[in-house]
């Protein structure tokens, strides 16, 4: 806070917000006060008085100093705006990860034919102007890292946010974000999710089925997934999982703009809604899958 000048009956304050400075205002008619609880200086030169940096100007770096309070070193680490950022660029990434293989996913509806072919070509996408799977193994290892970065800066945030609140929390009445509040919990299952998924039908661990078989050099995609959701434990988990997953993007969608920093009204609304008919698309077409399995509808 800097005093740009001082009359006998006004001081003029910058980048103080309008209630801040009705407070000021107010706060400063007191003769020999000064705002912001600071002590009577009576007579002393305002501008002569030590001023203590403003942690404000730091707000739209990247790495912010933070202060041991035992030791009092500073230590160099991400700020909240940065882990915020991350969260949102990689939570688009997965968002287009799944929306894409929502179309690949509903290939099972054509038969196991068309469903083993759109298998094989993931592996072969790009050949032969680079190697078989290469552009698959592309793809693994952006959803991997960005995965370590999303579960990091959310865990991260999360611990910061229960650290910020100190001993003594104060609960506020009729206010139960319950949707944020489940953001961590649901991402931790969908990361249980997608391990379980990786030996399940990618590379035949503990968790896949008896008759898995992988490639020989035929695809038996269709045949695996058919043996997997015959099962009706691991059916119904993935149908629970597809309704997490469609409540994480919904509430993940709405809040990216705000991540981002966009405000206007009705951009958010229209945004909201693409958000929630996407998320509602995600789960329909996938949770049905291995419900349609359980029926034996799909065989």
């Amino acid at each position: 806070m800097r005093v740009l000048g001082v009359s006998s009956s006004r001081r003029v304050f910058a980048g103080i917000p309008r209630t801040s400075k009705a407070m000021a205002t107010s706060l400063e008619s007191r003769r020999g006060k000064v705002a912001w609880g600071m002590p009577a200086l009576c007579g002393t030169n305002i501008d002569a008085a030590p001023r203590r940096p403003n942690p404000l100007s730091y707000a739209g770096d990247m790495a912010t100093a933070t202060v041991d309070r035992k030791s009092g070193t500073r230590h160099g680490v991400l700020s909240n705006f940065a882990l915020k950022q991350t969260m949102a660029v990689t939570g688009i990434i997965f968002v287009g990860f799944v929306a894409v293989h929502l179309f690949g996913n509903l290939k099972v509806y054509s038969g196991a034919d068309a469903f083993n072919h759109y298998a094989a070509w993931l592996r072969e996408v790009g050949y032969p102007f680079v190697p078989k799977q290469s552009v698959l193994w592309a793809l693994r290892i952006v959803l991997a890292g960005s995965l370590l970065l999303h579960v990091g800066a959310a865990i991260t945030l999360w611990v910061r946010g229960r650290a910020s609140r100190g001993r003594h929390r104060r609960r506020l009445r009729g206010y139960h974000p319950r949707a944020a509040a489940f953001m961590l919990p649901g991402g931790l299952l969908i990361l249980v999710f997608v391990l379980v998924h990786i030996s399940d039908l990618t590379l035949g661990g503990p968790l896949a089925s008896d008759s898995f078989r992988h490639p020989d050099p035929g695809m038996h995609a269709y045949a695996n997934l058919v043996a997997s959701f015959s099962r009706p434990g691991m059916a119904l988990f993935y149908a629970l999982v597809m309704v997490v997953i469609g409540l994480h993007i919904e509430h993940g969608w709405r809040t990216l703009l705000q991540d981002l920093g966009a405000t206007g009204r009705r951009f958010r609304q229209v945004w909201a809604a693409i958000g929630g008919l996407l998320a509602l698309a995600i789960v329909a077409g996938n949770a049905l899958i291995p419900l349609l399995v359980l029926a034996g509808v799909i065989r």
